[in-house]
């Protein structure tokens, strides 16, 4: 019989389920967050379980999926544009500014390396993700111009933009 578990340890493990298939955690990594993502190897779609939340992916009829729901590469722009919207917002009234909605607008594409003049190297595809960001409010000039750099502070942002160890193992 285990410790009863403390408020924040409770969130943790609803947030990663309770099977043992569910919460399987890196050794030392009590708090880190998860998602079960699980389909069947004979099609694309697949059930997203984050906590209590349920989703699902696909790939679109067009790449031999059932479209049944985003691709990943719209849910990574989703994570973004979500990330942004509310980190606009939660800086917006922090200053109290007029603020009164944000809507993120964004598209991934691949592109040849040679169309980027700030990248090393010329002869490879480059992921590319164009974001426009929709700001409602009596907003002022400098205001409009702050949220422009805040939005690229936001977590995900921060994360996509910077060195990833994506450690992969089979259990």
């Amino acid at each position: 019989m285990g410790l009863p578990l403390t408020a924040k340890a409770k969130r943790q493990e609803d947030h990663l389920g309770s099977s043992s298939q569910e919460a399987q955690r890196p050794a030392g990594k009590k708090d880190i967050k998860g998602v079960v993502v699980r389909g069947s190897a004979t099609g694309f779609a697949q059930e997203i379980i984050a906590g209590r939340h349920r989703m699902a992916a696909d790939e679109p009829v067009s790449a031999g999926g059932t479209d049944t729901g985003p691709s990943p590469y719209v849910l990574l722009l989703a994570a973004l544009g979500t990330c942004t919207s509310i980190t606009l917002g939660m800086y917006a009234r922090r200053k109290r500014w007029p603020l009164e909605d944000v809507t993120v607008n964004l598209w991934h594409s691949k592109v040849h390396v040679s169309d980027c003049a700030d990248c090393e190297t010329k002869d490879a595809m480059l992921d590319r993700i164009d974001r426009d960001i929709h700001l409602s409010g009596n907003l002022t000039t400098e205001q409009r111009s702050r949220l422009l750099e805040i939005a690229d502070k936001c977590p995900v942002h921060r994360t996509l933009t910077s060195k990833i160890d994506i450690r992969t193992r089979v259990v």
